[in-house]
């Protein structure tokens, strides 16, 4: 078996899927080297196990307690610089909280402190390339051609080297635009107002990823439905969709995830064969 973590167009895979000394392949990847992946593998007839992207909803009902919601979707949108496969990328929230959820996230965002990831009381670290933060802004600058309003804007410049961005929060965005569509691996997240049950549960699973998911609600039937009609691997209730225990199965639907789960004894069918033998007892 070969674990790898790697990046669109990688080389490495050829000589992986073409060599017979390695049976299976597990990788954390993009959804274009998944697919690659996919031909490649069944055509040597080696196993594989994939975990690519995610464009997470967290759902926030009105009768939600606000400062858990709020204190969820910050961790869940923009720590760890939003580099998070399980980030909550999509904020879903109910017309009656949402005017005040989407004041106090802001104003919590704003006050997050950006810089070196290993310095005392740095809590947003620097995203990972100049392509990335590059792509991010092409995000940003579609989002504003749309007239949706982004609150934290901007490239920072600090004392080490890095590429250090301002969160971003899009307002009054829609599941159709591509800050909503498209995994964006950094500190950005869009708002997308909703007016009943329903609709939230729609909006969160119209999307190419089925990775993690989570609501933040006191009604006890919402969050039991809502777990039964989540089209993720992984559902979450008042918790940052990217907060996941390494004792139970990680993995998701769609494009997120192929083959077996990773973690939890999941783990073991990818990285196992089942062998049946047959003992004569005459």
């Amino acid at each position: 078996m070969f674990n790898l973590v790697m990046g669109r167009g990688s080389v490495v895979s050829e000589a992986m899927t073409g060599d017979p000394r390695i049976t299976g392949i597990s990788i954390t990847g993009s959804v274009p080297v998944g697919r690659h992946l996919t031909g490649a593998c069944a055509a040597n007839m080696k196993k594989l196990q994939m975990e690519m992207g995610g464009k997470n909803p967290m759902i926030v009902m009105d009768d939600a307690d606000l400062e858990t919601a709020v204190s969820a979707c910050l961790n869940g949108a923009f720590f760890q610089t939003g580099q998070r496969c399980t980030a909550s990328s999509r904020l879903i929230v109910q017309s009656g909280i949402h005017d005040a959820f989407v004041a106090e996230l802001n104003r919590q965002m704003q006050a997050l402190k950006v810089g070196h990831a290993l310095a005392d009381g740095m809590q947003i670290g620097p995203v990972a390339s100049s392509s990335q933060l590059e792509g991010n802004y092409v995000l940003r600058g579609a989002g504003r051609r749309r007239r949706l309003r982004s609150a934290g804007r901007g490239h920072l410049i600090r004392e080490t080297v890095g590429y250090f961005q301002v969160p971003a929060l899009f307002i009054w965005a829609n599941n159709a635009m591509r800050s909503a569509r498209e995994e964006i691996f950094g500190p950005c997240a869009s708002v997308i107002r909703f007016d009943d049950f329903d609709e939230a549960v729609s909006l969160a699973n119209d999307t190419p990823f089925g990775l993690s998911s989570g609501i933040c609600t006191t009604n006890l039937r919402f969050a039991r439905d809502f777990k039964r009609r989540s089209a993720a691997g992984m559902v979450i209730l008042d918790l940052p969709t990217a907060g996941v225990d390494y004792h139970v199965p990680f993995g998701g639907r769609t494009g997120s995830s192929f083959g077996s789960r990773e973690q939890d004894s999941y783990a073991a069918e990818f990285y196992t064969s089942v062998k049946t033998a047959y003992t004569f007892a005459g």
